[in-house]
């Protein structure tokens, strides 16, 4: 009877032993899948800032550090829907001529097609407590030229929000001992760059 009793404390003993292990190999594993899935939403995100600040420094000759000025511009500015149709008198068919056949919002060129898009929101970070993104625009000196540059982050501690704390420290930890952004960024105040740190 004793025997008993023991192997199947024994046998409890194993299975939770067991279940343990795994859940200890897997719970990485799980965070890492996460964390891929909030990152490729984010970086949509960002590629929609970056989009938008670009047409604002075409219209402005600057970008802004502002979410209320980008997304008033986003609504209110129109850019012109150009047709480019073949030049009649070139036979050759190398030359075009520009007709400016209407003019739609900036939020409608960026984000016409994905109607489900709120571009008021474009500020706040998917996946955290509402935070927002961090954007930043000036002039830097490269080469002694004034170059106008700007920057959008979203650390990891936002758009993780929610998932195993100790694991969010690791991410931070290693990137920070690596000197990269802990988190998604996009454009550079101190280099000439638009480039995501996801390219």
């Amino acid at each position: 009877m004793k025997n008993k009793i023991i192997q199947t404390v024994l046998i409890a003993i194993v299975i939770v032993l067991g279940y343990l292990i795994y859940d200890s190999i897997m719970t990485p594993v799980r965070f890492d899948a996460v964390k891929k899935e909030r990152e490729a939403v984010v970086i949509k995100y960002l590629k929609g800032i970056r989009s938008a600040e670009f047409i604002y420094r075409q219209l402005n000759n600057r970008y802004t550090g502002s979410f209320d000025t980008l997304i008033n511009f986003m609504g209110t500015a129109k850019i012109p829907v150009v047709k480019m149709i073949p030049d009649p008198k070139d036979t050759t068919y190398t030359r075009t001529i520009n007709d400016t056949v209407g003019y739609v919002s900036v939020a409608d060129s960026l984000f016409g097609k994905n109607p489900k898009f709120d571009y008021h929101k474009i500020n706040i970070i998917p996946f955290s407590d509402d935070s927002i993104f961090k954007l930043q625009a000036g002039v830097i000196s490269k080469g002694g030229v004034s170059v106008n540059v700007f920057q959008a982050e979203a650390p990891f501690t936002t758009y993780l929000y929610g998932l195993d704390k100790q694991l969010v420290i690791n991410l931070i930890a290693s990137q920070t001992q690596i000197k990269k952004y802990p988190g998604l960024k996009v454009g550079s105040m101190t280099e000439p760059s638009t480039d995501g740190n996801w390219e």
